[in-house]
């Protein structure tokens, strides 16, 4: 295996964009079935929801991987290197078994149209972690849940962490819509674990758990937590009091999503799985997932947080208001141009002392003009930047040594930025994705 091979597969696969987003399980189960459908070998916990998923997932995979067994860990998407996609026992697919299980897929693709992107790379994974013989897999949904690529699985647990608006053209202008969507992925009798809020978003997600006669275990209701600050929380469950645990992720918001990870594992439990609080208390407070609310002890300190919808640009401001307060913030910021830019805007600006709008090198990216006037009536010190490394360079030589660079607006802004760092040797590019 040459790497022009894995150049050239990772082409052929990112053409794919080119057919856009199409949701429908046919196309998925054809190839499947071609294969030899590997998503039997194994079993899975399946995640949907609007934030969140890749915390859960990651959780769930280490907790599993320190119980003892062989884990295979698949989300979305990447910011360095397409490997990070698929991951068996926390080691990222090698190239030559990215070129491996693309020829594997394509040769099994005589479908009715061509395969989207996501639609390969969810049978990449698949086929992967059955060659593997993992024992179980971690597998995050791309978008909505009831059509995506991923709802072939038949797993032993169903997860939706939360519901905000988001992709409205594929999965509806409501929450009740969009809940619907993603509470497809609940199975007939498997247990659905849930931390949705709203009122709608709870009716659906209920009504939907009854019509498949599957035991669901709402944060709130069946499980809660209790916090006790810096990461510090109990947890109330459905079998179990365990008190004084740390979520090692930063950010309030973690506590919620190790909430739903202790849920999943009060099941596993149920299901004889050996998974001991002892394995869940280290898991938990010992495992990383890049990008999200990530500090990096450079001078000036630099806070990596992808913040690429209204629900988690909210969460980032608040991580502002009562962790940074006082710190002077220069926030380098690229949105798509499928966001509410103006609210994200509003949610993050009011913190910072100076803003550079950069833009991502992708189609859907938001250009800096649009935003510029917003952003001026809100921080008057705005310039625009549109190179992602090169506003992250001049982020990092007009801020102070005691204030703070963050980076946010869209995990693909959160990539350039990655990459620029291990550039600068400010990275290790062994641990930057």
């Amino acid at each position: 295996m040459t790497h022009d091979q894995y150049q050239k597969c990772l082409e052929e696969m990112f053409s794919l964009h080119r057919f856009g987003i199409k949701l429908g399980l046919d196309v998925i189960s054809r190839i499947l079935k071609n294969l030899g459908n590997p998503h039997h070998a194994f079993s899975c916990i399946h995640i949907a929801g609007t934030n969140g998923k890749g915390s859960i997932a990651s959780g769930l995979a280490h907790i599993l991987r320190a119980s003892g067994f062989s884990i295979g860990l698949y989300t979305s998407p990447h910011l360095l290197k397409f490997n990070e996609r698929i991951a068996v026992n926390h080691v990222q697919i090698s190239d030559r078994e990215i070129v491996d299980a693309y020829q594997k897929v394509k040769s099994a693709c005589d479908t009715d149209r061509e395969p989207t992107f996501f639609e390969y790379t969810t049978a990449m994974a698949l086929y992967h972690f059955a060659k593997c013989r993992v024992d179980w897999a971690v597998i995050e949904t791309g978008m909505g849940g009831r059509l995506d690529a991923t709802n072939v699985l038949s797993p032993e647990i169903s997860i939706i962490s939360n519901i905000s608006m988001e992709h409205r053209l594929y999965l509806g202008n409501t929450i009740s819509d969009i809940t619907r969507e993603k509470a497809g992925i609940i199975k007939p009798k498997i247990p659905a674990i849930t931390g949705v809020t709203q009122k709608s978003a709870i009716a659906v997600t209920e009504s939907t758990a009854a019509e498949m006669a599957a035991p669901l275990y709402r944060l709130g209701r069946d499980f809660r937590v209790r916090r006790k600050g810096n990461g510090w929380f109990s947890y109330f469950g459905m079998d179990h009091q365990w008190r004084d645990l740390r979520a090692g992720l930063r950010g309030d918001h973690q506590i919620d999503n190790a909430a739903l990870i202790l849920a999943a594992c009060e099941v596993l439990q149920q299901k004889n799985v050996p998974v001991t609080i002892e394995t869940i208390r280290q898991s938990l407070e010992c495992y990383q997932w890049p990008g999200r609310l990530e500090m990096l002890p450079t001078s000036p300190p630099i806070l990596i947080d992808g913040a690429h919808n209204l629900m988690s640009a909210l969460v980032l401001g608040n991580y502002f208001r009562d962790e940074l307060s006082g710190k002077r913030i220069t926030l380098v910021i690229g949105i798509l141009d499928d966001k509410p830019y103006q609210s994200i805007l509003q949610s993050l600006l009011p913190h910072c002392r100076q803003v550079i709008l950069t833009e991502p090198k992708i189609n859907r990216k938001l250009s800096p003009e649009k935003m510029i006037d917003i952003a001026r009536s809100i921080i008057r010190d705005t310039e625009i930047i549109r190179d992602v490394g090169a506003a992250v360079r001049h982020a990092i030589k007009i801020t102070p040594p005691d204030g703070i660079v963050c980076i946010a607006g869209s995990l693909y802004v959160v990539g350039e930025a990655k990459q620029a760092l291990v550039v600068m040797g400010t990275a290790d590019p062994e641990t930057a994705g």
